[in-house]
């Protein structure tokens, strides 16, 4: 039965104002905005008296039986999120590192305290992919999530592909059009993927994953170079999230840039767009399709879990709580094309064999057969490096 809903809204950039936009066109929901939380005054739209400045105000207002968190400060939201469920209230939120870093806590606080979490929103924006790994693919049939998690890289990439224009171009228009902050480094260093990804892994296999425990890069460290290669050689690039079951009972996940062939679901899901692949025993492969980065998009999703509240909605983690554990290995084999300058930068990687490579007046490349582990070992020290790093190859499930 759906209940009335009194929102306390923590947050009102970008994807608050279309939140509040999209939830005046949905007269179905009996939900209402009554009060927001900002950081600073100043004139906005809106009557004043519609705005607090602590999330206290929020938190402790009995008229307000839901929360919703939209904030980019993830120690903020951490704080609003977690006083909220203790304090006896349903929460919507989209903080995708708050909910990776912290899901193990979160989950035991929605269990002790009787209420309900839901953060659609934090992964691919307006796709339902978290209900539907959570209520569809709830089975042991599942072998692997591959997809472009981050509509800001993935913007960057398809005007350098498709419009021909440089990195620094492709991310400075990403600025101006909000898809990419300031500081970008969140969105092209692979960060915001990989929050997801792990979000993605707790509902695709019921694992919790430390997210300094996986393997990410990103774009930042592209060259004309790199772009080069991979037209002449009928590729794109793309930023790319995936785990995958192994043998037995384990999984790998990693996020990488990955050089994509025309017959790749993935190759034509461009723009601020994201494309999550779902791969199963009996069902081949699905994929899901929709934008991942903007106000209403976004907005969009945290208004289909405003209405799942609405109906007493929770989630139920069945593959962590029903099903066998499966267990995160830092194992496995991956072949990538690196493009480097320095013989020292080289030496870091333990090639385990060479298919390819080149050496030039401006740069020298070799594609080989690398261990994840060995990559995991210099993470750290990756984005340091004059080098550019993608997958070419692997047995993968997409």
């Amino acid at each position: 039965m759906k209940k009335k809903l009194r929102i306390g809204l923590a947050g009102f950039g970008v994807v608050g104002q279309g939140l509040f936009d999209v939830l005046q066109k949905s007269p179905a929901l009996d939900a209402k905005i009554v009060k927001i939380c900002v950081k600073n005054k100043k004139e906005r739209a809106l009557p004043s008296d519609m705005f607090c400045y602590s999330a206290n105000e929020l938190i402790n207002d009995e008229n307000i039986n839901l929360i919703v968190e939209l904030i980019s400060d993830a120690y903020e939201a951490y704080h609003i999120v977690t006083s909220a469920l203790r304090n006896g209230k349903n929460v919507v939120s989209a903080n995708k590192k708050m909910i990776a870093e912290n899901l193990a806590e979160l989950i035991e606080l929605q269990k002790k305290y009787n209420v309900s979490l839901l953060y659609e929103a934090s992964a691919c924006g307006s796709i339902p992919v978290i209900r539907n790994l959570e209520e569809y693919y709830d089975n042991d049939l599942l072998l692997s999530v591959t997809g472009i998690l981050n509509g800001s890289s993935n913007y960057i990439l398809s005007k350098i592909f498709d419009c021909n224009k440089g990195y620094a171009e492709s991310l400075k228009e990403a600025q101006d059009l909000g898809f990419a902050e300031a500081d970008p480094s969140f969105d092209v260093d692979g960060f915001d993927s990989l929050f997801k990804l792990v979000i993605l892994t707790a509902h695709s296999f019921g694992t919790i994953v430390n997210p300094d425990d996986v393997l990410h890069y990103g774009i930042s460290n592209i060259s004309d170079f790199d772009i080069r290669y991979a037209k002449e050689k009928g590729y794109k690039i793309k930023l790319v999230g995936q785990v995958e079951k192994q043998e037995e009972n384990k999984i790998s996940l990693f996020v990488l840039p990955r050089l994509v062939k025309k017959d790749k679901y993935i190759y034509n899901v461009e723009d601020e767009f994201n494309g999550v692949v779902i791969k199963g025993l009996a069902y081949d492969k699905q994929f899901m399709f929709g934008k991942g980065a903007g106000g209403h998009p976004t907005g969009s999703a945290v208004l289909s879990d405003i209405t799942a509240i609405g109906h007493d909605y929770k989630y139920e983690y069945k593959k962590k709580n029903y099903y066998k554990e499966f267990l995160y290995e830092q194992s496995g084999e991956i072949e990538i094309y690196l493009r480097y300058k320095k013989q020292e930068d080289l030496a870091q990687f333990k090639f385990i064999s060479i298919s390819e490579e080149y050496s030039g007046p401006e740069c020298n490349y070799k594609i080989g057969l690398i261990s994840i582990k060995d990559l995991l070992a210099i993470k750290s020290r990756l984005r340091e490096m004059d080098i550019f790093i993608a997958v070419t190859r692997k047995t993968l499930n997409y």
